[in-house]
């Protein structure tokens, strides 16, 4: 299911908010402030954020333009703020939708899913990077004239590095992304398929997976 961020300092939109997902069943993280919303979009795999305009610290209009830089999920504007000027800055921003308070639950509901419909319809369920090429929806996995046939959990692994090469991912959003946001384990089920994957791979040279200590991991593509 996918995981929303409501970021609004209202705590009664939030819980409004709130109770309308989770009644969908969406995973429901929140965040009272832009720079609290920025700090878990570092540690958590966000599918879309509902944003306020007026926020603390760091306010709507520049949560949405530093979510646009630095991640791929869709971004509807949640706010008092109904000029038509207002609405094209958002979505000059890079908004996916904007809707004004006071707002209808049911119509809130059915805009967030049909965005999230358009969205998944759009995401690539293929990759390519150098001699790469993978396919989500096959599993299959070339490089160059040699296929790879990886076990479920190091193909994800892999694809999601290779979707944003040179991108850092820190080991708390692999291990969310692969195994769940509840996964009891330790950080040494990430690094043995890290290294499973570097053993598999190590006779390409089309790229590498790089350990950047004391965060995460990034796959640099190797000119």
């Amino acid at each position: 299911m996918a995981t929303l961020l409501v970021v609004d300092d209202d705590p009664s939109i939030r819980e409004l908010v709130t109770v309308i997902l989770k009644q969908e069943y969406f995973i429901v993280i929140e965040a009272s402030d832009g720079q609290e919303a920025l700090d878990i979009a570092k540690e958590h795999e966000i599918d879309m954020a509902i944003i306020d305009i007026m926020l603390p610290k760091v306010d709507g209009w520049d949560l949405c333009k530093e979510f646009r830089q630095w991640y791929d999920f869709p971004i509807l504007m949640l706010t008092a703020k109904g000029e038509s000027i207002q609405k094209i800055k958002g979505f000059n921003l890079g908004a996916d939708d904007y809707m004004v308070k006071p707002f209808e639950p049911l119509e809130l509901l059915l805009r967030i899913k049909a965005i999230l419909r358009r969205y998944q319809i759009n995401q690539s369920h293929t990759v390519q990077i150098g001699e790469l090429w993978m396919n989500k929806n096959t599993y299959e996995v070339s490089l160059g004239q040699k296929s790879y046939t990886l076990p479920l959990k190091e193909f994800n692994l892999l694809f999601k590095l290779a979707e944003n090469p040179g991108r850092t991912y820190t080991r708390d959003q692999l291990i969310e992304f692969i195994w769940g946001m509840y996964f009891s384990g330790n950080d040494r089920t990430l690094d043995v398929h890290i290294n499973r994957l570097r053993e598999r791979l190590k006779e390409q040279s089309s790229f590498q997976i790089k350990t950047i200590r004391g965060l995460g991991y990034r796959l640099e593509v190797l000119s």
